[in-house]
């Protein structure tokens, strides 16, 4: 009874916000700054208690992984909104939809526009992710941004058994409006289905990935030219070699099946 209440609440909280079928997942047809206001909108309309809404980002990787990994499938299809964090996305949606994603939402982007606004609503946050030393440069740096920001929390990710569990009602307690929660796919999938229970305080959870890796300094984002044209991959091979360039090369090419000639589901303009 209470899953079906709390699966209501996150329809009715995205209700009227269009999406398309790409690759498999059912994509937000959002750009920047209006996700940027629905995730403002919806931590200050949350602060009644409950499940928190849940958003989080697809790219090729994803599609390429979720189409094999029936787990993974479902952790991202149990999110209240998938935003599109990939340029190939966009570009696919271009050709291959009637209704085509107006931009790429990526979430080193989102997370500053979303900043400057939670600033100007007093609305606060809590970052958990990245090692300590990694988590720790970003909260500073983020402080240095954006002034006024209420950062009420933060922890690194690796914590485990009962030191995990308290500090899951730790950050309950402190009753954070936005959650950033970056340990990567699919831990932070895995984190929100096993403890968004227990965050009934805490407004909106946003998944982010390597987020604090780039907003400590410690890796560069690609030129805006790869950014545009889809080759931002390349930058991060280059960046990370042994970790990255076997992962890429089994899913890139999935990934382009999935997006410009796999079936997939018929793009739909439904809104729920």
């Amino acid at each position: 009874m209470l899953e079906r209440r709390q699966n209501s609440i996150g329809r009715a909280a995205t209700a009227g916000i269009p999406r398309i079928s790409l690759g498999g997942l059912r994509l937000a047809v959002l750009g920047m700054e209006q996700t940027a206001k629905f995730m403002i909108d919806a931590a200050v309309r949350h602060k009644g208690g409950g499940r928190p809404l849940y958003l989080t980002s697809a790219n090729g990787e994803v599609l390429a992984r979720c189409s094999t990994d029936p787990d993974l499938d479902q952790l991202f299809r149990s999110a209240d909104l998938i935003s599109a964090d990939g340029q190939p996305l966009v570009m696919a949606s271009r050709l291959r939809t009637p209704l085509p994603l107006p931009e790429r939402v990526a979430t080193t982007d989102l997370f500053h526009v979303v900043a400057e606004k939670a600033v100007e609503q007093g609305l606060t946050f809590y970052m958990f992710g990245a090692s300590e030393d990694e988590n720790r440069a970003a909260v500073e740096n983020v402080r240095r941004q954006h002034p006024g920001l209420k950062i009420v929390g933060h922890s690194h990710g690796f914590l485990h058994g009962q030191e995990l569990s308290d500090k899951i009602d730790e950050i309950n307690a402190l009753a954070p409006d936005i959650l950033w929660i970056a340990l990567g796919v699919p831990r932070e999938q895995k984190f929100v289905q096993d403890f968004s229970g227990r965050l009934d305080r805490v407004g909106v959870i946003k998944t982010s990935g390597g987020l604090f890796n780039f907003l400590s300094g410690t890796r560069a984002r690609a030129p805006k030219w790869m950014q545009a044209t889809g080759f931002e991959w390349v930058w991060r091979i280059a960046q990370e070699p042994r970790r990255l360039i076997w992962r890429y090369a089994t899913t890139n090419p999935r990934a382009i099946y999935l997006l410009f000639a796999g079936e997939g589901e018929p793009a739909s303009t439904r809104r729920h």
